[in-house]
């Protein structure tokens, strides 16, 4: 059964309306205490629930009404004021809480936000988990006193051990010191950390988009709209650029000539580098359905292979762990080192890329011979998500699709597990290819049923 609240990156909607109106945030606060109170009732303890949040103004609003149900459903919220999405899951894990949530809407802009949840493995919970939490709190009708509402105080010093963790994962034989690199932290999460995590590994930092106002994340910067980042590569001519969203789980980069390297050119440069190091279980890489052609086939220049599963994080953990491979991510920049991390985080990869340029050389090189095969995604607004393959029209045309393109070209449908959208991508070797199919494609879709 589909799950009403939790998409694939836990619950996202506009602040102040169903599902982020207060009721609703205090019965999932509720919810989830009652659940580790009775998981833990064992150990005759209170649970401590770490919070962090990203920049959004409505982020300390939304962490004090978890805050309130964590602590009437029998929990200590501790508040890690503005952290990102991996730090708290690596704080979690290490240092014994028993789950934790970040308030943020990752690349979304200012006006929406989220609620993530992170179990005490520093991993997102199971599905099983969020179909408990919400089966409670869509049947609760219990109201939180306001009177027991938390002002949370921020541990300003709990992210000091985060940062060292981080650069405990620098490359051995890497040197950061004097390298020049330009920041963009999407006046988002990774505003303060990120340059802290640079300048303390000697590196000479460029910072862009750091002075968040609670209104400026991800408006026109960071890892969505990365040209001002790329520009700035060029004109103060660093060797590398990194652009984080707004709760820098994941990043984009620019090598020094300012050309632009998504997670696909991430996932090629360090499995390369773990395979020379010997450290890349099975020789494989474990990508999603929107990993380019072009990937798959550098990939396998160098005796590597892809693995790919559906878009989303969870689903690339789950793979991982499945074939027990150690690296793995996404188009987008989310990246995965299971060997460092329970989790994508834009902050480790940038200092994993910044370590292999200061060994192997400039990343312009290290990519030198990734071919990208044009592509193209529409995303077509919807009113209903039916399954794919029970649309005629639609099925029709992707069956001519697949034909026309062979092996030469790739055709993926699927639905955004936290928008009403059907996004539809299409790979060739021709540029008309691409766009005469996802045309097509979004045609039959809007047609089907488009909004």
């Amino acid at each position: 059964m589909a799950k009403e609240l939790f998409g694939t990156d836990g619950i996202r909607g506009i602040p102040g309306e169903y599902p982020l109106d207060d009721a609703t945030l205090d019965r999932v606060g509720l919810a989830l205490g009652n659940y580790l109170r009775l998981e833990g009732r064992a150990r005759r303890e209170k649970p401590s629930v770490l919070i962090g949040r990203d920049t959004r103004e409505s982020g300390p609003h939304i962490a004090e009404r978890i805050a309130c149900g964590l602590a009437a459903g029998g929990a200590k919220p501790v508040s890690a004021g503005v952290l990102t999405t991996p730090g708290v899951a690596w704080l979690v894990n290490r240092e014994g809480f028993a789950a934790g949530v970040v308030i943020s809407a990752s690349h979304n802009p200012y006006h929406d936000n989220g609620v993530k949840l992170i179990s005490s493995t520093g991993m997102k919970f199971p599905d099983s988990v969020e179909s408990e939490v919400e089966k409670f709190v869509l049947a609760s009708r219990d109201e939180v006193s306001s009177e027991k509402a938390l002002h949370l105080h921020d541990n300003e010093k709990i992210d000091d051990d985060y940062l060292a963790g981080l650069a405990s994962a620098i490359l051995p034989g890497a040197k950061l010191a004097g390298m020049k690199v330009v920041l963009d932290c999407a006046n988002g999460a990774a505003s303060n950390l990120a340059p802290r995590l640079f300048r303390s590994l000697g590196a000479e930092v460029v910072a862009i988009n750091n002075t968040p106002n609670g209104r400026n994340i991800n408006a026109n910067c960071g890892s969505l709209h990365p040209e001002g980042m790329q520009k700035r590569v060029v004109e103060s001519r660093a060797a590398l650029g990194v652009a984080f969203d707004g709760d820098a789980d994941r990043a984009i980069f620019s090598s020094a000539a300012g050309k632009l390297v998504d997670g696909d050119g991430v996932l090629l440069v360090v499995a390369r580098y773990l395979k020379s190091a010997g450290k890349l279980k099975g020789d494989v890489v474990v990508g999603t359905t929107m990993a380019n052609l072009g990937l798959e086939r550098a990939l396998e220049s160098s005796g590597l292979k892809l693995a790919r599963t559906a878009v989303g994080d969870r689903y690339v953990l789950e793979e991982m762990q499945r074939i027990g491979a150690n690296f793995g991510g996404e188009q987008s920049g989310h990246i995965l080192f299971l060997d460092d991390a329970t989790t994508g985080d834009g902050m480790l990869t940038a200092l994993k890329i910044a370590s292999i340029i200061s060994i192997a050389g400039p990343l312009d090189s290290l990519i030198a011979d990734l071919k990208i095969f044009p592509q193209k995604i529409v995303n077509v607004s919807v009113r209903s998500k039916p399954p794919l393959d029970t649309l005629p029209e639609v099925s029709s045309v992707l069956g001519a699709a697949e034909k026309a393109l062979g092996n030469s070209g790739r055709v993926v449908l699927r639905y955004s597990g936290t928008e009403p959208l059907a996004r539809v991508m299409v790979e060739a070797e021709r540029d008309e290819d691409v766009r005469h199919w996802s045309d097509s494609l979004a045609s039959a879709l809007r047609s089907a049923i488009g909004v």
